[in-house]
């Protein structure tokens, strides 16, 4: 039986994981998705990674998944919990004293989306966000996850330097959506490498496979859970 903690985007809460925790959970695992501090612009990372921590505990090993903005806080919960893994889901990766604010530039995030952009006709990068972030993901679970939405991150988190020193002496695992139209998969083919010194794993599915692939998505996890992932 592993702990699962998962740490969601920005914007988003708890909730859009209850598919793939339904999945877990039904597999013996328990898992922990709670929706992070949000509404309140003094809040900083370590907010963040203080509520997750207070919330689950140091007394059992954990697997700690971040999701797309999730990057930023997961690390850091990783490092203070007993983790025995730590999974990226198309998750931002930070490096030390780099802030939200900056990570689109110094990952030429933008040239990288006009790129895919130009070559499906706009879908990657879209304004609508049944286009580019839920575009294979049921109605009703998108209009619901839509409607959801918190003010998270603050102003003052996505602009402080990320306070992690390092990355966290744990194992990481970073998996990408193929068909991702908010974070192409070539942006993390090429910046996982540089940034982790891994070449990240790949899975079929847009931005938010918790929603529309739940099952093959705790599959995956389910592998890094193990002693020796394959």
């Amino acid at each position: 039986m592993t702990t699962f903690v998962l740490i969601h985007g920005g914007g988003d809460t708890g909730w859009s994981f209850h598919l793939l925790a339904a999945q877990l959970e039904a597999r013996g695992h328990e898992v922990i998705a709670p929706d992070l501090p949000a509404g309140d612009d003094a809040l900083r990372f370590e907010d963040y990674a203080d509520a997750v921590v207070e919330l689950v505990g140091t007394g059992r090993d954990v697997l700690v998944l971040g999701h797309s903005f999730g990057g930023f806080t997961a690390p850091l919960v990783a490092a203070r919990l007993p983790a025995t893994a730590l999974v990226l889901l198309a998750g931002m990766v930070p490096l030390p004293g780099e802030s939200p604010e900056q990570w689109w530039g110094t990952t030429s995030y933008a040239e990288t989306v006009a790129a895919q952009a130009a070559r499906d006709g706009g879908l990657t990068g879209n304004e609508d966000p049944y286009v580019s972030y839920y575009h294979d993901v049921p109605r009703v679970l998108a209009e619901e996850a839509l409607r959801r939405e918190r003010d998270h991150p603050s102003a003052t988190a996505y602009a402080e330097p990320w306070p992690g020193t390092a990355w966290p002496d744990v194992p990481t695992h970073f998996l990408l959506c193929t068909e991702d139209r908010v974070f192409p998969a070539d942006l993390f083919r090429r910046i996982v490498p540089e940034r982790l010194g891994t070449v990240p794993d790949e899975m079929p599915g847009g931005h938010c496979v918790a929603l529309s692939r739940p099952a093959e998505l705790a599959d995956r996890l389910e592998r890094y859970a193990s002693p020796d992932p394959a």
